[in-house]
């Protein structure tokens, strides 16, 4: 055979060598990084019973979280009749601290809610020199988790335990001056990266 038709033997071979490489999946710089697969949580529940719940006392709302937000779900605490606007802030707040610490029932569990908020805490009233609206837990609210705090501050923001203006006083058991948090957008959303913004207060 010619040298001339071996050349173009030879050509012809590593160019269809090189078309049958091309025809297999290259590599890529582009990231196929989608995240994690579709989460199972999905934070509903069926429409609670409003008259039942009424029967059983005050109905309200506590925060739990599910798919690391904050999430509200109807709860009911009870008040004596007669109780003073003082007693009944209280009252409400520790019926409210008592329902984010329980374990979600069982409905609850299956559509993802947990919550963060342990301890058998309790609540008191405020002290002689902290505000009227002032409420003292048992445990320095510095001590919480990002989540606890989160969670107790939207619940009590949203409640009867707050001065209706969507903040609420806390202090702790300590000679701390409490401080007025609030509960924003930011915090329900993503309540373990964003604490609830907080500034200090005095009485007057």
């Amino acid at each position: 055979m010619p040298e001339r038709n071996v050349r173009r033997l030879l050509a012809l071979s590593t160019l269809t060598a090189a078309l049958l490489t091309g025809c297999g999946i290259r590599s890529t710089e582009v990231p196929t990084d989608f995240g994690p697969a579709p989460s199972r949580v999905h934070c509903s529940l069926s429409e609670p019973n409003v008259s039942m719940q009424a029967a059983r006392g005050l109905p309200v709302q506590v925060f739990l979280l599910c798919g690391s937000q904050l999430v509200a779900v109807d709860r009911t605490v009870r008040v004596p009749e007669g109780t003073a606007d003082s007693e009944r802030r209280v009252l409400v707040a520790q019926g409210l601290l008592d329902e984010l610490e329980a374990s979600p029932s069982p409905d609850e569990k299956e559509a993802g809610y947990t919550t963060d908020v342990r301890g058998a805490m309790s609540v008191s009233s405020p002290r002689a020199d902290d505000p009227d609206e002032a409420l003292r837990l048992s445990t320095r609210p510095n001590d919480l988790t990002s989540y606890a705090l989160a969670q107790i501050v939207c619940t009590f923001s949203d409640s009867t335990a707050a001065e209706g203006d969507g903040s609420v006083i806390l202090g702790g058991p300590d000679n701390e001056p409490p401080r007025r948090y609030e509960c924003t957008d930011e915090v329900r959303t993503r309540p373990g990266s964003n604490e609830p913004p907080s500034t200090e207060v005095t009485n007057g």
